[in-house]
């Protein structure tokens, strides 16, 4: 009989890279707070002037941990900081820390990775392809390692149209890319067909595990979209403004006036605590695959693509619309226009748009900055923001076909029990109330507004409506008079 997915943590030792992401903090709580491991160790290292003990004790001072802290006060204790960088050959690792992490980690779960799409291609390969390598040859020295779990992405072969739980070739091999002298030119060259770096050196690294890690007991986890919390540790928590979520802010207070037109696609979004279920549920799959291999690992690492397009497809359609039905009742305060959008479809009416819409509006801001006496800021807010949603355009107006066989098996295997602590199924979810988790949890964590405020904010955004109904009013006015100019011209 399968031991369960809490009885398998037990008394365990955790290696967690990538702990002071998004991810990796989620996963840190989670174990945590439902398995009785005996300690957790986190790659850390220092940045911006502070040391890596620094860095975490402001991090489980974020509102994430206060269920944690209510729970299990001392959980701290159960948590190692270890000093490395995880590109360095060494990973910047103390001898004694090295010694430790080989003695007593017993599983690994591997989060890191610079995930910006214009990551420079000599960058993203040093930390996602070259870091992995570095973890695998530490993992590999471990003496009691019962699983690893290396966290890929869902279109890291997105090329393709369709994307199994499988391996598929790539255009140049992890040891290959070393040798490759870097420019602009070469960077072209050799991604191909891969819309980005980060999507890139995720399938380069997936194909260095194929080939390098067998002997390990490892599997590769793809998440796709991830977004907010849907229950744990609260609903509607996030705290970044990647993917839809810098979209739908952007809206949300006014800044962006035009979006492209994705309202038909789906869009591939999975809730941040169903993804660390579903996460630590691979690690336990893996674990006793291993086992009943009698620790003989020669077969090909497992594959889970964890998408939310198969059982529960989502439009983008349907979120912005359902989005903007909680905008109606709950505005922003800090909204610096009434929240409108006008979609695009072709690129060149995009850009037109754009330039009505934000450049115009945008300098005129700046100026009335400069006359204050500030910085101007809105040109180069829009410039950035707009980099960002061209930079998402191949995934927003793009559609892949899934297949998640492994994750729906691996799900159909776990206990009653396990099911209720880890669950992950995305069969039949409810999206609605989950999408207004999602708004609230953009105006409480990332624009910091409570629900003090919404009288305010809505007497706020009806003054704002007028507004754009004038302007609007002002605009056509405009417009029919250089029509009648122009008629008037003519004859």
């Amino acid at each position: 009989m399968e031991t369960g997915i809490v009885e398998s943590f037990g008394n365990g030792t955790v290696l967690i890279t990538g702990s002071t992401g998004f991810l990796g903090k989620m996963l840190t709580e989670k174990l945590l707070r439902s398995c009785p491991v005996d300690s957790i160790a986190i790659l850390v290292r220092s940045k911006k002037g502070l040391s890596a003990s620094q860095r975490v004790a402001e991090i489980y001072k974020q509102a994430l941990f206060d269920r944690l802290r209510s729970e299990k006060s001392d959980f701290i204790e159960s948590i190692r900081i270890i000093d490395g960088h995880l590109e360095e050959s060494s990973m910047g690792l103390s001898p004694s820390d090295r010694e430790w992490l080989i003695d007593n980690v017993n599983f690994v779960f591997h989060c890191a990775a610079t995930i910006k799409f214009n990551e420079p291609l000599d960058l993203a390969s040093q930390i996602n392809v070259q870091g992995t390598e570095n973890v695998l040859a530490l993992a590999s020295q471990m003496k009691n390692l019962k699983g690893f779990v290396h966290v890929s992405t869902a279109y890291s072969h997105c090329p393709r149209s369709e994307i199994k739980e499988e391996f598929y070739d790539v255009p140049i091999t992890a040891k290959e890319l070393k040798n490759v002298v870097v420019d602009e030119e070469s960077t072209t060259k050799v991604l191909k067909n891969w819309p980005n770096t980060y999507t890139f050196t995720k399938a380069v690294t997936e194909n260095m595990i194929q080939t390098n890690g067998n002997h390990l007991p490892i599997s590769i986890f793809r998440p796709s979209i991830i977004g907010c919390t849907k229950s744990e540790p609260e609903p509607g928590w996030l705290e970044n403004m990647n993917g839809p979520t810098g979209l739908v802010t952007g809206v949300m207070v006014g800044f962006l006036r035009t979006v492209p037109n994705i309202g038909s696609n789906i869009t591939d979004i999975i809730p941040a605590d169903y993804t660390v279920n579903a996460l630590i549920s691979v690690m336990w799959d893996t674990v006793n695959r291993h086992k009943q291999s009698n620790g003989v690992n020669n077969k090909v690492p497992k594959i889970y693509n964890y998408v939310s397009c198969v059982e529960s497809p989502l439009t983008w359609g349907r979120y912005i619309r359902e989005m903007h039905d909680q905008y109606y009742v709950a505005p922003p305060l800090q909204s610096m226009w009434y929240g409108f959008y006008i979609f695009y479809t072709n690129l060149m009416v995009g850009s037109i748009l754009r330039f009505f819409l934000h450049r115009i509006p945008g300098a005129f801001m700046d100026l009335l900055l400069i006359l204050c006496g500030k910085s101007p800021k809105m040109l180069r807010m829009y410039a950035k923001t707009e980099n960002m949603i061209d930079l998402l355009y191949e995934f927003s107006t793009r559609q892949w076909t899934f297949d998640n066989g492994n994750i729906r098996e691996l799900w159909s295997s776990l206990s009653k029990d396990d099911r209720e602590t880890f669950r992950f199924s995305l069969e039949e979810f409810d999206w609605k109330p989950y999408i207004k988790s999602y708004y609230y949890g953009i105006r409480r964590h990332v624009l910091h507004e409570d629900l003090s405020n919404v009288g305010k904010a809505s007497s706020k955004n009806q003054m704002l409506l007028w507004l754009h109904q004038m302007f609007m009013v002002l605009i056509v006015y405009i417009l029919l008079q250089l029509f009648w100019a122009c008629i008037t011209f003519v004859f």
